[in-house]
Formats: structure tokens, sequence, C-alpha cells
């Protein structure tokens, strides 16, 4: 049996010391985490996108501890290989060090065995309390989809001198306060290389370029399971909404028509 990917394991990892890329990819249920698993990945990420990709919405906010720690214990039962990193959502994080942990806890208990939260300096604290209760943290900056509003959109950051500098600063109080990793979203490549080199723990970029230590994307959008609206970093490696489609449309005109069930796929009385 393969060995279970481990937080140290991952803290270690840096390409410019000789190590493989990290491979992270979201997923959000068992069978997600099955095929997630079975095709090698290194970290899923039980994402606060769920809220996009799987319940409809228009945003990540619409999420509440609640419901994650319930994908979080969908994906755990699959008993994962992977190091499975549940985020926090919106609000969760931004009242009180007390109710960082306290929520912290909640997806530990649902199966995660890290958190993920974002934001920079201002995040510090809470990142330290998480740590200080074992509870280990991967860090998330650049574009940071909890601040949707605050941006005003989705959009690149850290494109001028002093937002990538800032950026900078934010990437090295993240380490200093015990993040064991750092996703970097929607920054520009030579930002997100500066950080790389810099940092002693790991990046993993989406949208960041191939200077990272790692890349990470949604479960949906490499499978071609999304709604055709997929951003620019994103390449997809299957058409399985295509292909969904196309079998239960086939299914459905067997029914129609009297082909399905068969013979072979009918109980009979014994006779």
């Amino acid at each position: 049996m393969a060995q279970s990917v481990t937080v140290p394991a991952i803290r270690s990892r840096k390409r410019r010391r000789g190590d493989e890329p990290i491979v992270m990819l979201t997923a959000y249920d068992t069978p997600g985490a099955r095929i997630a698993d079975s095709g090698g990945v290194d970290i899923i990420l039980v994402g606060d996108s769920l809220a996009n990709v799987v319940l409809g919405h228009r945003d990540t906010l619409q999420v509440d501890v609640t419901v994650m720690a319930h994908h979080v214990a969908a994906v755990a039962r699959a008993e994962p290989r992977a190091l499975v990193v549940g985020d926090m959502p919106w609000m969760s994080y931004h009242v009180s060090t007390e109710d960082t942990v306290r929520n912290g806890a909640t997806l530990v208990r649902a199966g995660a065995e890290a958190v993920k939260l974002e934001g920079g300096r201002q995040r510090a604290a809470m990142v330290e309390a998480l740590v200080s209760a074992e509870i280990p943290v991967v860090g998330h900056l650049g574009l940071t989809p909890q601040s949707v509003h605050a941006m005003g959109g989705y959009r690149v950051q850290a494109k001028e001198a002093a937002a990538a500098e800032a950026l900078f600063v934010d990437a090295k109080a993240l380490e200093s306060a015990g993040c064991f990793a750092l996703v970097l979203e929607g920054v520009p490549d030579v930002v997100a290389s500066r950080v790389t080199d810099e940092l002693d723990i790991p990046t993993i970029g989406i949208g960041a370029g191939a200077a990272c230590d790692g890349q990470v994307l949604v479960f949906h959008d490499v499978l071609g399971l999304g709604d055709g609206n997929y951003p620019k970093f994103v390449r997809r490696y299957a058409e399985l909404g295509a292909a969904a489609t196309e079998a239960i449309l086939a299914w459905a005109a067997d029914v129609r028509t009297g082909a399905f069930p068969s013979e072979d796929e009918t109980y009979h009385l014994p006779g």
C-alpha cells in the first residue's frame, strides 16, 4: 500500500532542491476523491469552490463551516493516500483567534489533515493560533475569491510594483506565522517566481505561471465538467460533461424505444 502524503513531506518539497512538483486537485465527495487519488495527486483540496461548481452559487461566500465539514467528511471517507486539506470558508477565521481555532477543529474532526485560509499579514495571528493548536495551515495570496467584492471582481493581482511588494511581504509573514505551503492565485509569473525563490515553504500556483513548486486546479475544470466559462489558466484533459450528456441521451432513447431494459437486465421467476 502506498505511503500517505503528510504535512512534513509537503513542506519539504522545493523544486530548487530538485524535488518533484506538487500536484493538488480539488474534490468535494467520495467518488471525486477516489478518482483524484487514483490519479496520483499529492493533495486533495476540499475547496470552497464547491459553492460555484457543485452548489451553483455565483461566488464562494455562500458556504459556511457546516457545509465545508459535510464535504470534507465525504472526501475523507475515500481514505485517500493524498493529503486532505479543507478550505476555511468566509467569516470562519475573521472574528477572533478562538473562533478560528474552533472552526479549524471542526474541519479536522470531519477528516481534514490541514486547513487553508486566504489573506496575508492580517491573518498572521489566525495562522499562529491554528498552528499552536496543532492544525497545519496552507496560506492563499493573490486573487483570493473570498475578497471578490473588495477586489471588484475576479482580477489578476499584484500587477503593479507596490502591490507585488505587498504580496511578497504577506508571503513572508504567512511563512513566519507557520504556514507549511502557500497557494498563489492569479498573479503574474515573475511575481510568483520571486515569492517561490524567497520562501522556504513550497508555493502552489493557479494562474501563477510555471515557476511555482506545484500546481492546483479545480476537478470539474480539468475534466470538462464546468459550465464552459473556464479561466485562461485552465487546461481541460477530458470533456466528461459532453460524454455524460451523450450517454444519458442514448439511455433515454433506449427507454423510449423499449430497448432498455433487455431480457438480460430483467429479473425473472425461476422456471
